[in-house]
């Protein structure tokens, strides 16, 4: 009978942050100040900070490598960035319609791209997922949309935030996060004119909301109040005590009383004598019964789990990883068998969705 191994407690762990709102409220600035922040900056935001950020990945390839490098090497930060989700996700759907050979998403029909948007945006963020496992935090931001919103049991419309990702991946984005923050301007007062009929918005602050409102989406794990202003100060205790910085290592102290030095031994050791029977050396032509077998000549690796099942689907291992590389994106044509083993992701996906790989390499042959 399998155990069971219970915890008790809260589990400090890194966090998966979202978040968004209006152009120009100061999204960015935020991000940088999480702890040790690596940017992946979409679209070159961060050139007027002082801050640490890749090169600007121009598609959705680049962006999934360089996600890879953090999650293979968690010390290159301590937060990693990517800054904005939707120029993120434009990426993503522009390799998907290049590997359609279309011009638009649409052109697909029915709503199926976007079923197939939200499968590769998923994947990015299980990824995501693995780095915080591995100690990383992860910051995602984005942009905000507004649109009219009208519940069924509600009697007319109201205009309400929303992030500005496409249908099916904002709920992915959303479910993903444990703080999704809003942050937007809060009126301060609103002046009426004379006649008492004209209002008109005076002032305003910069807020975080934490908490969800019929007017925007936002949640958190961790007991935040409802508001916060725009700031990381109230974030911080939160993220500098995940992992407290190691204590200076003592150095040795000097020992008072010196070693007295050892002395030279007065009876050399004798040299050792040269022996008097040389060797001999390997024969430069030996027989053929002489020569070790090493057996036939051996291809490159296939994992076991794929060797029947490229025979019974009568496909390629070439062609296998032509759909990796242009489906996946995370591992470029090339990447042997051995380093996809290694990342789990032949039992994590490529068995899973075997035979729609296959369907996909039959589709590519027409």
């Amino acid at each position: 009978m399998a155990k069971l191994n219970i915890t008790k407690g809260v589990v400090k762990s890194a966090m998966k942050v979202v978040i968004y709102g209006p152009e120009g409220i100061g999204k960015t600035t935020l991000a940088s100040r999480f702890p040790d922040p690596l940017f992946i900056d979409t679209e070159s935001s961060t050139k007027f900070m002082d801050v640490a950020r890749t090169d600007r990945p121009l598609s959705w390839s680049q962006l999934l490598n360089q996600v890879s490098c953090v999650w293979e090497d968690p010390t290159l930060c301590r937060t990693l960035v990517i800054d904005t989700a939707d120029w993120a996700e434009r990426l993503c759907t522009e390799a998907f319609c290049a590997s359609k050979k279309v011009s638009g998403i649409e052109e697909i029909g029915y709503g199926r791209g976007y079923v197939y948007i939200a499968e590769d945006f998923g994947r990015l963020l299980n990824t995501l997922s693995e780095i915080t496992e591995k100690g990383v935090n992860v910051v995602l931001t984005a942009h905000a949309k507004m649109r009219k919103f009208e519940q069924p049991d509600e009697l007319g419309a109201y205009d309400r935030w929303e992030l500005k990702l496409q249908k099916t991946v904002a709920p992915l984005v959303k479910e993903w996060a444990d703080l999704l923050l809003f942050a937007n301007y809060k009126t301060l007062a609103v002046a009426v004119d004379k006649d008492g009929k004209k209002h008109k918005a005076q002032g305003g602050k910069r807020v975080m909301y934490t908490t969800h409102h019929p007017c925007w989406d936002a949640k958190n794990r961790l007991g935040l109040p409802d508001e916060l202003p725009m700031d990381y100060a109230p974030l911080a205790p939160y993220f500098d005590s995940q992992d407290a910085a190691p204590a200076p290592k003592s150095e040795p102290k000097p020992d008072p009383k010196p070693k007295p030095e050892p002395k030279p031994d007065p009876k050399p050791k004798p040299e050792p004598k040269p022996d008097p029977k040389p060797k001999p050396e390997p024969d430069p032509d030996p027989k053929p019964d002489e020569i070790p077998f090493t057996g036939p000549d051996e291809g490159p690796y296939i994992p076991a789990e794929l060797v029947p099942l490229l025979e019974s689907a009568g496909v390629t291992e070439e062609e296998v990883r032509q759909v990796i590389a242009k489906r996946k994106g995370i591992f470029p044509l090339g990447t042997p068998w051995e380093a996809m083993e290694k990342a789990g992701f032949v039992k994590g996906w490529v068995l899973p969705f075997w035979d729609k790989i296959v369907s996909m390499i039959k589709e590519d042959r027409k």
